[in-house]
């Protein structure tokens, strides 16, 4: 026995003197601290961590009073979010001995922090200092995210951590149709039980918060049937809606009746031109759940319905990403132009996609500083801008997004451009075309990023809609974007026309849906779509 074990040992030492050795090496632990490099207190944040083979692993709160929340969510090989969001404490990781990448992000308004570690069989302590490079708040301006799927339990963490004002989480879902949202087969049931949520405002603190009555209609069958009809969302209602669809009408009416927004979610689901005339939406999401901080993913997603003369960006698979935002657009606009004044929203669907709360959010300003009746009344005026990274504070004629002008005037756009890179093209809309086009000199900040001020003249020709967007380019083809609400200018005598081929897409769209529903939906919930087409027809004698 004696010679055996000793047999054994020199065995061993071998094995690990050749590096073969399978035996396991115990994890050491990784300390970190995150602080704000300006002030040095401890700030709360989104933390990756990638092992050298590839392998995405977690964090814990190193202290009894933080909170972590573990988020992991893969769509492909490469549209992956793996990640863990902190409270504003130390954090620990357990970590078996090689090398790693820490990713940390804040929200829009830090700059990433990359750092490489190397862990040893001892504990490891860091401190990684996080550098606002713009300050939104300071200059009343304050983020939401409109579609949202976390539970409310780990929503504050979440929310602190990506620094996002305003949450609106969809606690009630259906994907049925004709079945209430208060027996919905997709609701948070834990959050959705009875008796809660209540109508309350949930204050994480003075400037985070959670407005928790919201509900997704869904729809991917009828009856019995697979049949996809859309999405659309009733946000900041009272209380939980009892009733199904179609027809879409009666939600809208029981919205109305509750002070709720209707957001229409993304602009190709089978009904979306069908619900915009009849629900009489206000929000249209121009950064929707299909952009994420990871890869595009959803190329072939509805690719049939978007027409040729669009001339979207295409690759051997589907939409690219940039084709993709780009048919948000050309559908957003051509709406506005039948004179649909639907607002802008941003929505992730964080929670059921590989995307982190408020990647793509909206921006409201409220300059005398932040309540919740404020943010979602400018939200419902207009008073915001969307994106996905830069930053695009504007007025028009000395006034902010959203307003209503009368009378025929130039439209001074007037405000300035933030980013994280240099590459930064700026475009004024009007009425859907590109007016103007610059790629401006942009100025480094101090704490990094870049900036330009944007001071633009255009003229309005009868009743017409101004909007200004920009594009930044980042590594790897990838890109963001931001986009104010449009501001409008009433022209007694001149009306909107809208193009013919975009009225011609419409009605197209309508009549394919008339077809496709017909042995599947009543000749009640049809008339819904017949109306629809109506309405579009209408503008067909004044188009352009």
């Amino acid at each position: 026995m004696l010679l055996l074990r000793r047999v054994v040992t020199l065995l061993f030492v071998g094995l690990t003197a050749l590096g073969k050795t399978s035996v396991p090496v115990s994890a050491a632990e990784l300390k970190g601290t995150v602080v704000d490099s300006a002030t040095g207190q401890p700030v709360a944040c989104r933390l990756y961590i990638q092992s050298a083979d590839g392998q995405w692993l977690h964090a814990k709160s190193g202290d009894p009073a933080g909170h972590a929340v573990e988020y992991s969510v893969k769509r492909g090989e490469k549209s992956i979010e793996i990640h863990t969001t902190l409270t504003a404490h130390p954090f620990v990781a357990e970590l078996k001995p090689g090398d790693y990448s820490l990713t940390v992000e804040r929200g829009k308004e830090y700059v990433p922090h990359i750092q490489k570690v190397t862990i040893t069989d001892v504990e490891k302590s860091i401190r990684i200092e996080l550098k606002r490079w713009t300050n939104l708040a300071d200059r009343g301006w304050y983020s939401g995210d409109t579609h949202v799927h976390r539970k409310l339990e780990d929503l504050p963490t979440a929310m602190l951590a990506d620094d996002l004002n305003v949450a609106l989480p969809l606690i009630w879902w259906v994907t049925k149709s004709h079945m209430p949202p208060t027996i919905g087969n997709k609701i948070v049931k834990d959050d959705a039980a009875e008796g809660s949520p209540k109508a309350e405002l949930i204050e994480v603190d003075k400037t985070h918060v959670i407005w928790p009555i919201n509900t997704e209609y869904e729809i991917f069958s009828v009856g019995e049937k697979r049949h996809t009809l859309g999405a659309v969302f009733a946000l900041n209602h009272q209380k939980p809606f009892e009733i199904g669809v179609p027809r879409v009408d009666a939600v809208a009416q029981q919205a109305r009746s509750q002070k709720a927004l209707l957001d229409l979610d993304k602009h190709s689901w089978p009904w979306s031109l069908m619900i915009v005339p009849q629900m009489d939406v206000d929000l249209f999401e121009l950064t929707n759940n299909h952009v994420w901080r990871t890869e595009f993913y959803f190329a072939n997603w509805t690719l049939g319905a978007a027409p040729e003369s669009m001339r979207l960006d295409q690759s051997e698979f589907g939409f690219t990403e940039r084709g993709w935002v780009d048919f948000g657009l050309k559908t957003y606009y051509g709406l506005l132009n039948c004179g649909f004044k639907m607002r802008p929203s941003a929505g992730t669907a964080s929670g059921v996609h590989p995307v982190g709360l408020g990647v793509g959010r909206v921006y409201v300003h409220m300059p005398d500083g932040f309540s919740y009746e404020k943010w979602i009344g400018g939200l419902n005026a207009g008073r915001s801008f969307v994106t996905t990274g830069p930053m695009l504070l504007t007025k028009f004629n000395e006034q902010d997004p959203g307003h209503q002008f009368v009378g025929e005037q130039p439209c001074k756009v007037a405000g300035i451009v933030e980013s994280l890179t240099k590459d930064v093209r700026i475009e004024v809309i009007v009425n859907g075309d590109v007016l103007e086009s610059r790629t401006p000199e942009m100025d480094a900040k101090p704490n990094g990023g870049f900036f330009a001020p944007i001071s633009i003249e255009v003229p309005i020709t009868g009743t017409s809609w101004v909007a200004v967007r920009c594009f930044e380019t980042r590594d790897n083809a990838r890109f963001r974007f931001a986009h104010t609400a449009p501001v409008h200018f009433d022209v007694p005598g001149k009306p909107l026309r809208p193009r013919k081929i975009e009225v011609n897409y419409f009605i197209q769209r309508m009549e394919e849906e008339l077809v496709r529903n017909m042995d599947v939906l009543s000749n009640e919930e049809l008339e819904e779509y017949q109306s629809a087409l109506d309405k579009y027809k209408t503008f067909v004698k004044t188009a352009r």
